[in-house]
């Protein structure tokens, strides 16, 4: 929680366009939606969002932060000429009075890599069932997580491949580790070998912490001649359906950089694929036991394919931590 206290995390996010430009289009293109209404913004980190729906005509909204940045996120709103609109209140969601007894908008920024991991969405759905009116809207209001087989031989003879041979020595024992840790990074749309596949859909008005713990079936569709897939990623795509035009953006490969990127799981083999062959399996995703904002993650998968010389499948178990 603490790198959150840091400017420079707050600089990454606020220049990632992607995800600002698409909180200020639902919110701006929606003032129908936000006047005169009372708004909680949950983790506001530097107030932006706080601050867009002012704009967008809210009568008060409330920030929530447990991180120091809410000290500057004061300053930058007196700045702006908005004490009056904006209250901000540093500590847990659990924890603070809130000055309204009910709201009318959720808004929150509370995804993580792979969407759920250090994610505050726990945080989010309290706030929604502590505080949100009946028939009340929570912006963005749903999320999908997707996935795709890639072809990374290079990369990932780079990332795994090296514990080989470290300066003549045999390090295979931090092979495995480095095989276990998914890898946040952005991959090219031109290396991914599959269809994208729709995996799990979170609907932040009826999903309960329980849900976020998950077994969901995937089915991938091999689109290219003849090539190999190393790896699985994952992203996933936010929906904000409460506009009038519904808004939306996507993390995945074939969209604009977000801070987000795509999540590499590498495979402990490589497989030889075919078009329209399919790889097919289950994700599951589950909270770590004593670290709840870590993810233990295994991903099952089988090459259904006609040629026995190529059949594969396989599962690992990741930790992202």
């Amino acid at each position: 929680m603490h790198s959150y206290n840091h400017h420079g995390i707050h600089e990454e996010m606020l220049k990632d366009e992607v995800r600002t430009k698409s909180y200020q289009n639902a919110i701006y293109q929606n003032k129908h939606l936000f006047k005169d209404k009372i708004v909680l913004d949950v983790g506001c980190g530097t107030g932006i969002l706080s601050m867009f729906a002012v704009k967008a005509g809210a009568r008060h909204v409330i920030g929530v932060d447990m991180s120091t940045i809410i000290e500057k996120a004061k300053e930058i709103v007196e700045a702006n000429g908005m004490t009056t609109k904006i209250t901000l209140l540093q500590g847990k969601m659990e924890e603070v009075e809130l000055p309204f007894p009910k709201v009318d908008i959720i808004l929150s920024e509370w995804m993580g890599y792979f969407l759920l991991y250090e994610s505050m969405l726990d945080t989010v759905l309290y706030a929604r069932d502590k505080y949100l009116v009946t028939g009340g809207l929570i912006f963005p209001d749903k999320a999908t997580i997707f996935m795709a087989g890639i072809e990374d031989g290079e990369y990932k003879d780079e990332k795994i491949g090296f514990w080989d041979n470290v300066y003549g020595f045999d390090y295979t024992p931090l092979k495995h580790t480095a095989l276990t840790e998914p890898l946040v990074d952005t991959v090219e749309v031109k290396a991914c070998v599959t269809d994208p596949a729709r995996v799990f859909t979170i609907d932040l008005y009826t999903v309960i912490s329980a849900d976020l713990a998950f077994q969901a079936p995937y089915v991938l569709k091999v689109r290219k001649p003849q090539d190999f897939i190393h790896a699985l990623i994952a992203w996933f795509d936010i929906e904000f359906t409460a506009c009038h035009k519904p808004i939306h953006f996507s993390t995945g490969p074939h969209s604009k950089y977000t801070h987000w990127k795509q999540t590499v799981f590498y495979l402990r083999e490589v497989l030889t694929v075919e078009e329209n062959e399919t790889v097919t399996g289950f994700l599951m995703s589950k909270p770590n036991e004593k670290k709840k904002r870590d993810l233990d993650i295994t991903i099952s998968y089988r090459l259904e394919t006609d040629d026995p010389s190529r059949q594969a499948e396989g599962s690992l178990d990741y930790k992202m931590c």
